[in-house]
């Protein structure tokens, strides 16, 4: 599979690609699954499921953000899915027939999670980077009987240092996973 291309930058992101490795992962898209984004900053999970999903949806409340994920979109190739991007603030906007969603933030999370359950979502994850918002997450999830995993991972990336290597660490990520589909414990 070819890399993400992200010529244009949002100044926010993107989701490093090893998160997205494990995010693309747990989501486990076919070509007959709508993926919805919520929050697609500079496209690099949008592009990722596109390349996996039959339909993506997505969302980013910025027009300025929405503009990078449509460069870096057009950079890219092996984009098979049917992509439309909304310029809307979640969970307006969010197709009735996603079965796969992915939050990569936290604003309205509990709204989202609502229109999860509210619709059936097959696969939810959530990436969230500060803790206190990863606990309250995570109680979102369990509250709406949607929990199935939580993950906590760190990401390190070596370089030299006096003729050896050391590492330098990206912030600790926690993944929510879970699902709203019915008969799904």
């Amino acid at each position: 599979m070819s890399r993400v291309a992200l010529p244009h930058d949002a100044k926010a992101g993107p989701t490093k690609s090893e998160v997205r490795a494990v995010t693309l992962d747990k989501l486990a898209l076919e070509p007959s699954d709508h993926f919805a984004e919520v929050g697609s900053c500079t496209g690099a999970v949008t592009i990722q499921a596109a390349r996996r999903a039959g339909t993506v949806t997505a969302l980013e409340r910025k027009e300025k953000r929405l503009e990078t994920t449509r460069k870096n979109l057009a950079a890219n190739d092996g984009i098979e899915a049917d992509v439309e991007l909304r310029n809307a603030e979640a969970p307006e906007g969010l197709p009735e027939d996603a079965t796969a969603l992915f939050l990569g933030g936290s604003r309205n999370y509990e709204d989202v999670l609502d229109f999860a359950v509210e619709n059936g979502v097959e696969t939810v994850v959530m990436n969230v980077s500060r803790l206190e918002v990863a606990g309250a997450a995570t109680q979102a999830f369990r509250d709406r009987d949607m929990l199935e995993e939580v993950v906590q991972f760190q990401i390190s990336h070596g370089y030299e240092l006096a003729g050896a290597t050391s590492f330098d660490s990206d912030n600790p990520v926690y993944m929510l996973v879970g699902s709203a589909a019915e008969g799904d414990e």
